[in-house]
């Protein structure tokens, strides 16, 4: 067992805190989510001043934030980057009421490096002392520290909710959770343009490796769009920027990888009536 401690030795100690950050308020993102995907959203997370005085950073000079993994358990958070902290006068509440200044110290571990608390943090001690957690009932140990950014387990088929860089990341490192579960089934799914509304409901009916096929396409570096001369005619407009900013990609329905091709685009196109995705959408067929 490596102790947080041992492994992240800060310079000022006692000027330090250790924030524990889960969600971006009630019903707000996944603290996660946002340090893969939306790097002013995690700043903003920590840049959150409210009322409480166990929830600022009061006297800190520094701050070592980290984000829940969702995939591992309330347990277990990854490492979101090392910041100089200076509170902003006059003093603002309930919103942002400090400048982070990013600090080079740590930073090859940043969504890399996931430790273990020895019990789930609750909302009341998400922001903790550097000098006191260690030996504190926190008791913090590193866990792991991957040789790539991590990119969480595969959630289960209801709960995919993918934005177009993670994807890019999750079929360019083959993350194993997720290629075993996509490539096990067909399936009809939904791509939504995030900017605009639209929907384009498409289906793996075919391919040997189904889902995780079909995504891959839509990942390719060479070619986002996956051969769809909608999304080329986006891509010609907008440039490929538009695309991995707007595109999110969720499943509508799974298939046993046995199921006949005619069942899935059946349903692909109950699917596209259900969701008006032809007359509102960006289907053409």
């Amino acid at each position: 067992m490596i102790r947080f401690a041992d492994f992240m030795p800060v310079p000022e100690p006692s000027r330090t805190k250790v924030k524990f950050n889960m969600r971006a308020g009630v019903g707000g993102s996944a603290a996660w989510d946002l340090l893969l995907d939306d790097e002013e959203g995690w700043l903003d997370l920590n840049r959150y001043r409210d009322r409480g005085p166990s929830n600022t950073y009061g006297d800190a000079k520094y701050v070592l934030s980290f984000a829940q993994l969702p995939s591992h358990g309330p347990q277990y958070f990854v490492f979101g980057g090392f910041y100089e902290v200076t509170a902003l006068e006059p003093a603002v509440f309930d919103g942002t009421g400090y400048a982070l200044r990013a600090l080079p110290r740590y930073a090859e571990y940043t969504k890399r490096l996931v430790i273990r608390l020895a019990k789930p943090v609750g909302r009341d001690v998400y922001l903790r002392r550097y000098e006191s957690l260690q030996d504190g009932p926190l008791s913090p140990e590193v866990f792991e520290l991957s040789p790539h950014v991590k990119l969480g387990g595969f959630p289960g088929y209801q709960h995919v909710l993918l934005p177009h860089a993670s994807l890019q990341r999750i079929v360019a490192y083959g993350e194993p959770s997720w290629r075993e579960a996509l490539s096990s089934v067909k399936g009809v799914y939904v791509i939504t343009d995030i900017a605009t509304g639209k929907l384009y409901v498409g289906s793996a009916s075919a391919e040997s490796d189904g889902l995780w096929t079909r995504w891959s396409a839509y990942a390719d570096l060479r070619n986002l769009t996956g051969g769809n001369k909608g999304f080329e005619a986006l891509r010609q407009t907008f440039g490929d920027d538009y695309i991995v900013a707007n595109f999110q990609y969720a499943i509508l329905e799974v298939f046993d990888p046995k199921t006949r091709a005619e069942l899935v685009i059946e349903r692909e196109n109950f699917w596209k009536d259900a969701l008006a995705s032809r007359h509102h959408g960006m289907n053409h067929n």
